[in-house]
């Protein structure tokens, strides 16, 4: 009657089981406190033997693959050396690293003792020993005061042979055997973008390899260090470059050499405590080797010169560099160049400062022909000037 979903129209009844067909045995009653029957002991057993069979199967495998792959007992190479290296290991001749790698030995620290002495870079440019570098890395030394140091770490003395203060360069000579000369290449070959390392002694840290893109060319820049004014048609990298990488060799991705470390442009007003923002200079390597081989073989190098004074073109004219006076029977005068004439191109290169016309002239040895630009009132002309040499 409690159920709550009973039908309430169906009469209620009682129903009682029936009783079991026969006499069934009774159930037998387990006494709590009798003791039972130990069935573990076969199951553990059991566990312990499969282990040590599994150990001892899986240990003779492991031995079988390591005899097979040759890593046995007295089979441990003596030292690393004795593995092949990995591909990526195996750098090739003409990779960068393969590249610092063959220059590097021909790169030189130089160290100046003295009053005026520091440190700066250079590298062998013959194997009879001599070696070129800046002028402002040894200005001032005395020809006992120079030693270089070689990428092995030797050392040995070195002689001034002569240097040219305005193109910032300088030869010196080293006695050693078995010296190692780098390649000269092409500076008038580079073009932008191409890759470049630039090697040397920053901060003094010898055997430094940087590495950069050419970032413009011929840029004209005018540098004064001591009182001496230099003008630099140059070669501009982003290669890392700071006192005393000066001097040192910037090679190209072949191993050449295509430029001089000489200056870097920096944002600090103290130049002593410069340091590089991505902005450095080169010598290039075509007008390194032309005043380098005057100066071993007269011990002075010639001045390119145009055979005028300049000056800036006056205010409101687009550019140009102004013929203040023209030397008589010079370069400039001999093409029909008039003072008053305004010259807006050298060779193709756009001037718009005296300074670039000076930078640009000083790269070419004398003798050479190049064209030039200039407007002389309202009209434009073209002469060919052949350069000449200063008189000094």
């Amino acid at each position: 009657m409690s159920d709550p979903w009973r039908n309430p129209y169906t009469q209620a009844a009682v129903v009682l089981p029936a009783e079991p067909a026969g006499d069934g045995d009774p159930e037998p009653v387990i006494d709590p406190d009798a003791p039972r029957a130990r069935v573990w002991r076969p199951v553990v057993l059991l566990c312990l033997v499969s282990a040590v069979l599994a150990g001892t199967l899986g240990g003779a495998v492991g031995y079988a693959l390591a005899l097979r792959g040759g890593v046995a007992a007295g089979a441990f190479p003596a030292g690393a050396g004795a593995l092949d290296p990995p591909a990526a290991a195996v750098r090739p001749p003409e990779s960068l690293a393969g590249v610092a790698e063959r220059v590097s030995p021909s790169v030189v620290t130089i160290r100046v003792s003295g009053p005026q002495g520091g440190v700066g870079s250079g590298f062998v440019v013959s194997q009879d020993g001599y070696v070129i570098t800046n002028h402002h890395v040894v200005e001032g030394a005395a020809r006992t005061s120079l030693a270089v140091v070689f990428s092995d770490g030797t050392a040995t003395p070195a002689t001034l042979v002569g240097q040219d203060p305005e193109s910032d360069l300088a030869v010196l000579k080293v006695e050693k055997e078995g010296l190692i000369a780098v390649d000269l290449g092409d500076s008038d070959a580079v073009a932008v973008g191409d890759p470049l390392l630039a090697f040397g002694s920053p901060l003094a840290l010898s055997n430094t390899v940087t590495q950069g893109i050419v970032s413009a060319l011929d840029r004209t820049i005018q540098s004064d260090q001591s009182g001496q004014v230099r003008y630099y048609a140059a070669i501009q990298t982003d290669a890392a470059i700071n006192q005393g990488n000066s001097g040192g060799p910037l090679v190209d991705a072949a191993g050449r050499v295509v430029g001089v470390n000489a200056v870097i442009k920096s944002v600090a007003g103290d130049q002593e405590t410069a340091g590089n923002i991505g902005i450095a200079f080169a010598i290039p390597i075509n007008q390194a080797k032309r005043v380098s081989q005057e100066i071993i073989a007269t011990g002075k190098a010639r001045r390119t010169v145009i055979g005028a004074e300049v000056g800036n073109a006056a205010a409101g004219l687009t550019g140009g560099v102004r013929l203040e006076t023209v030397q008589s029977n010079g370069p400039a005068s001999t093409a029909g160049l008039r003072a008053g004439d305004v010259v807006t191109r050298l060779d193709h290169h756009p001037l718009n400062d005296a300074i670039d016309l000076v930078a640009l002239v000083r790269k070419y040895a004398p003798g050479s022909i190049v064209t030039v630009e200039y407007r002389r009132g309202s009209t434009t002309q073209t002469a060919s000037v052949t350069l000449a040499a200063d008189a000094q």
